[in-house]
């Protein structure tokens, strides 16, 4: 190898190196970022006194945003309780297994739209679980969060304390 060739190859590790490095460090900075937006990605459940307890904490928005799982499905929760009714992007429903019934308007913060009733078999956040949520098909909500509205959070008891969010449910 010569000196030439030699200066090449080590010009070219050196970017190598660089790029490298760099893609290691977008990987990293995305995990920080994920979980500075979801806190709770694996929420802990506590078994107590006939209760099953979740506490989630505070993003860095000040919302409360946690994974959990619709008729087994992985997704993920914006909880809201200014939400009357569990709200599903439309785009979602197939994945999720859900039907599409009745059409309704609902009120939000960017007007009247039209939504699409629909009941969830199962819907779980850590170790509780909840059967036969009503919610609504929402075709004007683009991405992935689902709204977790007071249908589900009407059967739980919460309190919020010290920036965190306790659900817990009555084991039967």
């Amino acid at each position: 190898m010569t000196a030439d060739n030699s200066t090449r190859y080590g010009k070219w590790m050196f970017v190598f190196a660089w790029l490298a490095a760099l893609f290691l460090l977008s990987i990293w900075f995305d995990d920080l970022l994920g979980e500075q937006e979801n806190p709770n990605q694996s929420p802990q459940s506590i078994s107590s006194n006939n209760q099953i307890m979740v506490i989630l904490q505070q993003n860095r928005h000040g919302h409360y945003v946690a994974s959990g799982q619709i008729n087994g499905q992985p997704v993920t929760f914006l909880l809201d309780t200014g939400a009357t009714q569990v709200s599903i992007p439309a785009h979602l429903q197939q994945q999720l297994g859900l039907q599409a019934g009745y059409p309704g308007q609902v009120s939000t913060a960017n007007g009247m739209i039209q939504v699409y009733s629909t009941r969830i078999d199962t819907l779980q956040l850590g170790d509780i679980t909840l059967h036969d949520v009503s919610a609504h098909l929402n075709p004007a909500i683009g991405g992935e969060q689902i709204l977790l509205g007071m249908s589900a959070l009407k059967k739980l008891d919460f309190k919020q304390q010290n920036g965190s969010l306790i659900l817990s449910q009555n084991q039967r």
